[in-house]
């Protein structure tokens, strides 16, 4: 097998092609309409699946098995796409062997219903932890990335990755945002924060933040059930390079990637301060007594 591209040459790499799915996905928001839904889905937003996930994923496959034919890759719409069955893994592999993972669309509910605070989110997993991370906001001409170890950055989709600027997240608003599932600790925060219920406040008509509002300062933290590598896990490793806490649930240290299921990390708590941090723990551990 091929040496492994390192990850500065394979965010260098791919870096143009996905400005072009951003232009491209920006451009089709409007014009969209959202296919069949997916199966088995859980809510309503792993439901939605448009032309836009699919073109893109494509995209960044055709790009990646031309480029790096050798990759390990894993998309959100592998089970659609044609690409899959021509790459050589699709799982993690051993330590310096990374595997690319791609969210076309993180947010496609959100991108249906014409919100701006959608994202492509594409990551560089170790058999670890991740190596490194590339989010894209379209219709806000902005994204973010970070790599282990180095910091974590933000510029406009003009900017090259030398170009961008050290993410520096300041007086963040006082607002939680809980994910699917987690609202029985809301409760325990209105007293000091905003609380923000993915389930219960998600509207058509009127934008609330996503998770990805951890890193534009509309968010001061956020809990979720569950850290799937594709994506939440993704932006919670962007925070945590620019200095956040990011821990499991109950406190612990996240645990290795490779040891993991599904994709998926467990759940996590993203915090932008201790003080935070210790709250958000608190309401999590009143509510497992």
């Amino acid at each position: 097998m091929s040496t492994t591209p390192t990850t500065r040459l394979i965010l260098e790499t791919l870096l143009p092609h996905l400005k072009v799915a951003a232009a491209y996905a920006h451009f089709l928001q409007p014009k969209i309409a959202a296919l069949p839904p997916k199966e088995q889905g859980k809510n309503f937003f792993t439901a939605a699946l448009t032309d836009a996930d699919l073109a893109i994923q494509n995209l960044i496959e055709v790009v990646l098995l031309a480029t790096f034919p050798e990759i390990r890759f894993f998309g959100e719409e592998y089970e659609s796409s044609n690409n899959t069955k021509y790459f050589r893994a699709t799982k993690l592999g051993s330590d310096g062997d990374y595997l690319v993972t791609l969210d076309p669309i993180d947010g496609t509910k959100f991108y249906i219903d014409g919100h701006s605070n959608y994202q492509i989110i594409l990551s560089i997993l170790n058999s670890d932890d991740f190596e490194a991370v590339v989010a894209i906001s379209p219709a806000q001409n902005v994204y973010f990335y970070a790599v282990r170890g180095e910091g974590a950055f933000k510029g406009t989709l003009e900017m090259s990755l030398e170009a961008c600027a050290p993410l520096q997240i300041t007086s963040p608003k006082p607002s939680i945002l809980l994910g699917w599932g987690m609202n029985s600790v809301a409760h325990l925060l209105k007293d000091r924060y905003k609380v923000i219920d993915i389930a219960t406040d998600y509207s058509s008509d009127i934008q609330i933040p996503n998770l990805n509002g951890i890193l534009s300062g509309d968010l001061s933290g956020a809990v979720t059930k569950s850290g799937k590598f594709i994506d939440s896990a993704a932006l919670a490793f962007i925070a945590k390079e620019a200095g956040w806490i990011v821990t499991t649930l109950d406190g612990s240290t996240l645990p290795p990637l490779h040891t993991c299921q599904n994709y998926s990390l467990p759940g996590l708590i993203v915090a932008a301060s201790q003080s935070v941090h210790q709250d958000l723990l608190k309401a999590m551990q009143s509510v497992a007594v």
